[in-house]
């Protein structure tokens, strides 16, 4: 069958097309991004700005109109973090219904890393034993850990690449000032949950997943053969840390020269950096792996677990 997902997020809307059936793997048929950025339509009471509104709209509405052109069997439309939180979350989504005839499921940030832990446990398999997984999105970080399919724990902070890019690094290129402040924050965000992953036995592989982290890879990992086709693509913590400062140093619109960096994100990596780095800090972490699989993978396997 043919599915399509439709991933309303912080940072962009992304419809990804796959053709699937019970017990396979699915096999990408198209994939349409629209940037938005929603961090910066928000009002000072966290509302979504009518600007915003209209602009996530026509993004479902166009993405809807693809997802038909393509005949998909099912269609799996969900919003994550920053509908989520919005203060107008509600009235937002009535108006998407209304207008284009799309209903959103939204994601509690406790889905958000389930559902990417499945996906990577997928890719990775069984003997890939114990993982601990980080995700960045736009607005929130997830972080997971566990030996099967569904994580011991799983938990989302606030501490989303564009969100902590508006909150902490408002100007362009960020100061030095800005950066230590959102190093402290994050800091203080991520000591208050590493109690909750204490006592917990060690963890066989580290793993990465999203946009931001395969974008710091292509910058400052390398890679490895991988077990079949394709390579492995590494991020350690001490490339990550000795090209988070030149990173910073650059104004957003002269980073996506840089490999890696891609125009949709180069606004907010040099935060995104920063907050991996910290988590990596704090886990203890000297490198992870990148998954190509994230939370819209997830969200096939779970239906078509459902199906079967």
């Amino acid at each position: 069958m043919r599915l399509g997902v439709l991933d309303v997020g912080s940072n962009t809307v992304h419809l990804l097309v796959v053709d699937a059936h019970p017990g396979a793997r699915p096999i990408p048929e198209s994939s349409k991004k629209s940037v938005l950025r929603l961090m910066r339509y928000l009002a000072p009471d966290g509302s979504i700005r009518e600007e915003g509104v209209q602009a996530i709209i026509t993004a479902v509405g166009t993405s809807a109109e693809l997802a038909k052109k393509a005949k998909v069997d099912e269609f799996l439309p969900m919003a994550t973090s920053a509908v989520r939180e919005a203060r107008n979350g509600p009235e937002v989504l009535d108006r998407i219904t209304r207008e284009t005839g799309v209903e959103l499921r939204v994601l509690s940030g406790e889905d958000e890393a389930r559902l990417t832990f499945l996906a990577v446990r997928r890719w990775y398999g069984w003997s890939s034993g114990r993982i601990l997984l980080f995700d960045i999105g736009g607005g929130s970080f997830e972080v997971s850990v566990g030996s099967d399919e569904i994580p011991d724990v799983a938990l989302s902070l606030p501490l989303g690449a564009g969100r902590t890019t508006v909150g902490f690094l408002r100007s362009d290129p960020p100061t030095a000032d800005q950066l230590d402040a959102l190093r402290t924050h994050a800091r203080m965000v991520i000591r208050e949950v590493l109690p909750q992953f204490d006592s917990m036995p060690p963890v066989d592989h580290v793993i990465g997943s999203s946009k931001t982290i395969r974008s710091l890879a292509r910058l400052a990992g390398s890679t490895q053969p991988g077990f079949g086709a394709g390579d492995r693509s590494i991020l350690r913590r001490k490339e990550l840390a000795d090209w988070v400062p030149r990173l910073a140093k650059l104004p957003a619109d002269a980073r996506p020269a840089l490999p890696g960096v891609t125009e949709d994100r180069a606004f907010q990596i040099v935060a995104g950096g920063i907050v991996l780095d910290e988590m990596m800090r704090a886990f203890d972490v000297d490198a992870l792996e990148v998954s190509p699989w994230a939370m819209r993978e997830g969200v096939i396997l779970r239906y078509l677990d459902q199906l079967d």
